[in-house]
């Protein structure tokens, strides 16, 4: 909760800070989203092979959380330099890369296999909560300051999430527990042993399932940015967007959690996907107004609701316990890739046609 605080204040105003306050393009911009997401799908594979063949889960998480935490002052420092605010984005997701296989694992081997939707429903809405509260703290912040879109409110909202990214690795140091299990054999833990795993035709269509939903998903900034251009939305109110969306998230993934454990993980990720649809006819269509942008954003929060944590949830029983961490890493790594070629496809279309 505490980390998305920190990471969903930037979140909230890095589309609007690019794009409105450096004047980026919808290529650069597509580019630099894509990044934020995908750029580091090899460091989720080697992180969560590093945590499954080490046992060390909290240890690889720890460095992912701390390496996050760094780069909020790395923002504060480059200034608007392009490419530097690029380096300091993939850093950041870096540290997500890192740290995201081993937090989910931790939770699979923390919690009975037939509640895992519960599990990862409560850590969903945890993670909501915070990102609901973050982009509140955010626009707070640069009403304080009082200076709008410029440099001075930005370093102002780095700042503050530095703040609250230093209060998480030390929650995640003092009081989470490594649940190591037994030693697995020597041979357990292997490259050709988690290569394997793409044999396996259970995991495979899980990742399949990650693809097309890394495909689907033209990110988040997009989606507030065509709304922000069609509704003219003051930019002091851009960061209200992401709230709509993760209030949304916070009131529904715990029970779509345990909706999925009753009725089945997949027709609950799939109504997810007609959630998406929606979002797109509304935010293409030809209607607007206050209650087509709340609809909206209520949709939008549906589906992450109904697709983030149910999706590892469907995949945790299915992984050995021994390659836990990587098998979570490689689907993520799967989805990540998907969102990386997604996000740039749809800044490319949108430089080429508008």
């Amino acid at each position: 909760m505490v980390t998305d605080i920190s990471a969903e204040m930037v979140t909230a105003v890095l589309p609007v800070y690019l794009v409105l306050g450096l004047h980026l393009t919808p290529v650069a911009y597509g580019l630099v989203d894509g990044l934020y997401t995908g750029a580091t799908a090899l460091l989720r594979l080697v992180g969560g092979y590093i945590a499954d063949r080490v046992r060390t889960r909290k240890a690889v998480a720890g460095v992912g959380y701390g390496l996050s935490a760094v780069t909020k002052l790395g923002l504060l420092l480059v200034g608007g330099s392009v490419t530097a605010i690029g380096a300091m984005i993939t850093l950041d997701r870096a540290g997500k890369g890192l740290r995201t296989a081993p937090r989910d694992a931790l939770i699979t081997l923390s919690a009975p296999q037939d509640m895992l939707g519960r599990a990862f429903g409560v850590h969903r809405a945890m993670d909501s909560l915070g990102a609901f509260a973050g982009p509140l703290v955010a626009l707070a912040v640069l009403a304080a300051v009082g200076s709008g879109v410029t440099t001075e409110g930005f370093d102002a909202v780095f700042v503050t999430s530095f703040c609250f990214a230093l209060l998480g690795v030390a929650l995640l140091v003092l009081f989470v527990k490594d649940r190591r299990g037994e030693r697995p054999a020597s041979n357990t833990v292997s490259p050709k042993v988690a290569l394997a795993l793409l044999v396996d035709r259970r995991v495979r269509k899980i990742m399949i399932i990650a693809a097309i939903i890394g495909l689907s998903t033209i990110g988040d900034g997009f989606v507030y940015l065509l709304l922000q251009r069609r509704e003219d939305i003051a930019i002091g109110w851009f960061p209200l967007l992401a709230v709509g969306t993760n209030l949304a998230y916070l009131a529904l993934a715990a029970p779509f959690g345990a909706l999925a454990d009753r009725f089945g993980r997949l027709p609950v990720v799939v109504g997810g996907y007609v959630a998406l649809l929606a979002v797109y006819v509304l935010v293409f269509g030809p209607f607007g107004g206050v209650p087509v942008i709340v609809l909206t954003l209520a949709l939008y929060g549906t589906f992450y609701a109904a697709t983030d944590g149910v999706l590892i949830a469907l995949a945790g029983p299915v992984l050995p316990e021994a390659l836990r961490t990587t098998g979570i890493a490689l689907i993520q790594t799967t989805q990540a890739v998907a969102y990386f070629v997604s996000s740039v496809a749809f800044g490319l279309v949108w430089a080429s046609w508008g």
